[in-house]
């Protein structure tokens, strides 16, 4: 609304001037025709500065897919390069009919006799999806992937709220699918908790609602341990749903709810450390800000850790959605490694709430999704924010953020963002209402697009590296080799960044790290631009968990396709 008035009060400056310039007092001098008129030109330099307009490019949007016949309530990007899109079962028919005929018999309290499917697969490099089958119900649960590969799903609602779900990724032309398990089921029921692979391979299953404790898959012989930091930082929203949870470089958890956090040692079930409260709005379920651990490393031996927290909704947008409060408008950071942390605060351009918070493999944070009215809810949301936001965060504090170029989708509630291997931002889902409804202001949306962020214009094709030689797996602190070409010869020397690939849903990215390699240099080893790179795997389990990641090489902070290598004992 600011840029409408600043850019309204600039047209009308200029048309107020042509008009009295033109009246039959005719021109009084030449000096004041042309400072008048600079500054119009100024207002308009200074709004085009203010939001990127000026020659730089702000990346693109594209369609791929006009109907993945679901919406995407969480999304997870396998090791090769499928996205499983999952949506809720409890929710009638999607618009994708399940494989070969068959049906699913439930006690879903709406279809219990349902032909659709309400998971598909979605193949980037063909724009196709396939059906995939899930049998409970997954609204608002939660995963991650194993250190094998398989995604590990767990909770939801009614009959899925204890449910462990598997996923083990296969080529897209293959048929792998969900396996539900029928010997295992969680220790307690999680509906919107928070999954975090752990270095010895385990995954961390912590809170949900009215559900102050934590668990492990596989599971603890002592069964669930109480948590009293869920408990303490409840509220009359139950503003610590779907908890901030971040793996340290020590092994140890930073862990934010609503407002507060802490550092947890899971190993010997105690808080070590305990930090200010975060200034302004609750920034989790429902109030739905964001968080990123910000890229760890290799330069400072990975001991420096911030936290990154963006936007979020006003206390009682939830309780009393008809007063559509305006969402949070601020950014704060903390250095959880300082001895004496605080919050530093920074201004986004536009407020936003919803907004999902994205690694980029040049070690920028981008911000998309959302809205600047409202909470997470049926309907409790307005004024959707169709501009992605760039943050540098090594760049100088006054010109960190740069708005890039909108989408013309609006994705609120149940959306979805992830990083893709070629540098895309794959954004998916969007539904604010109980059912598929496609009618009102912000219909069901079951489109598919992607955002590529600028490192992605020709422009930049000069300095793009290409990975053509490098090894599927590498071992902790092992040195290893990766062959590298560039279009032109190198000026710099080319960074290896490691990148998990994390379940996004509700505004978060469970599990999301990116690791900066150390990299001893290049050697030249052709005529034609090829380098040959040695770098060092990470130094511990702690850094990196064991797993697939993406890893990009990056030139001039421009990033090649990632390829895919294993991080292993």
């Amino acid at each position: 609304m600011a840029v409408r008035d600043e850019l309204g009060r600039a047209k009308s400056r200029s048309t107020k001037f042509r008009v009295q310039n033109t009246s039959s007092m005719g021109w009084r001098s030449t000096s004041k025709h042309w400072w008048l008129w600079m500054q119009v030109v100024v207002v308009l330099v200074v709004l085009a500065s203010e939001f990127g307009v000026h020659g730089q490019d702000l990346g693109t949007w594209e369609i791929l897919l006009a109907n993945a016949g679901i919406a995407s309530m969480h999304a997870a990007v396998t090791n090769y390069g499928t996205v499983v899109l999952l949506d809720r079962t409890n929710i009638g028919a999607s618009q994708i009919a399940l494989p070969n005929g068959t049906c699913r018999d439930s006690n879903d309290l709406v279809l219990p006799h349902d032909c659709t499917a309400h998971s598909v697969l979605f193949d980037p490099s063909t724009n196709t999806v396939r059906p995939l089958t899930i049998l409970s119900d997954t609204w608002c649960s939660s995963g991650q992937f194993m250190p094998d590969g398989t995604l590990m799903q767990t909770g939801g609602d009614f009959e899925g709220i204890r449910k462990v779900r598997t996923f083990v990724p296969c080529p897209a032309t293959g048929n792998c699918d969900w396996v539900e398990s029928t010997t295992q089921q969680l220790q307690q029921p999680r509906w919107y908790a928070t999954n975090q692979l752990l270095p010895d391979g385990r995954q961390i299953i912590i809170g949900g609602r009215a559900v102050f404790n934590i668990e492990y898959i596989p599971p603890s012989a002592n069964g669930p341990l109480y948590f009293d930091f869920l408990n303490a930082t409840n509220d009359g929203q139950n503003d610590n749903l779907y908890p901030f949870v971040h793996l340290l470089p020590d092994g140890n958890l930073y862990i934010f709810a609503n407002r507060d956090s802490i550092v947890y040692n899971y190993v010997t079930n105690t808080v070590v450390k305990t930090f200010p409260r975060i200034p302004g709005e609750p920034r989790n379920y429902p109030s739905a800000g964001s968080s990123v651990m910000l890229p760890l490393l290799a330069s400072n031996q990975f001991s420096v850790v911030e936290v990154l927290i963006c936007g979020g909704a006003q206390y009682g947008a939830f309780l009393e959605p008809w007063t559509r409060k305006p969402c949070s408008i601020t950014c704060e950071r903390i250095v959880v490694t300082d001895p004496n942390p605080i919050w530093v605060e920074e201004q986004m351009p536009i407020r936003r709430c919803m907004g999902d918070m994205i690694l980029l493999p040049n070690t920028d944070v981008l911000i998309i999704n959302g809205a600047s009215i409202g909470s997470q809810g049926w309907g409790f949301a307005d004024d959707p924010v169709l501009n992605p936001v760039r943050y540098m965060p090594y760049g100088s504090p006054d010109a960190r953020f740069t708005t890039l170029t909108p989408s013309t989708i609006p994705r609120m509630y149940h959306s979805t963002a992830n990083l893709l291997p070629d540098g895309r931002v794959m954004c998916a889902g969007s539904n604010s209402h109980q059912f598929y409804t496609f009618t009102g202001d912000y219909p069901t949306e079951l489109r598919i697009d992607a955002f590529s962020p600028p490192y992605l214009s020709a422009s930049v094709a000069p300095i793009k590296p290409t990975i053509s030689v490098y090894p599927l797996q590498v071992t902790y602190g092992t040195p290893f080799t990766v062959t590298v070409s560039t279009p032109s010869a190198l000026t710099t020397v080319i960074e290896l960044n490691l990148m998990s690939a994390p379940f996004n849903t509700h505004s978060y990215a469970q599990g999301q790290r990116l690791v900066n390699l150390n990299v001893g240099g290049s050697v030249q080893v052709a005529a034609a631009s090829v380098y040959q790179i040695t770098a060092t795997a990470p130094p511990t389990p702690q850094i990196a968990p064991p797993g697939y990641y993406m890893m990009f090489a990056v030139n001039q902070r421009v990033p090649s396709v990632a390829v895919w290598i294993r991080v292993t004992s």
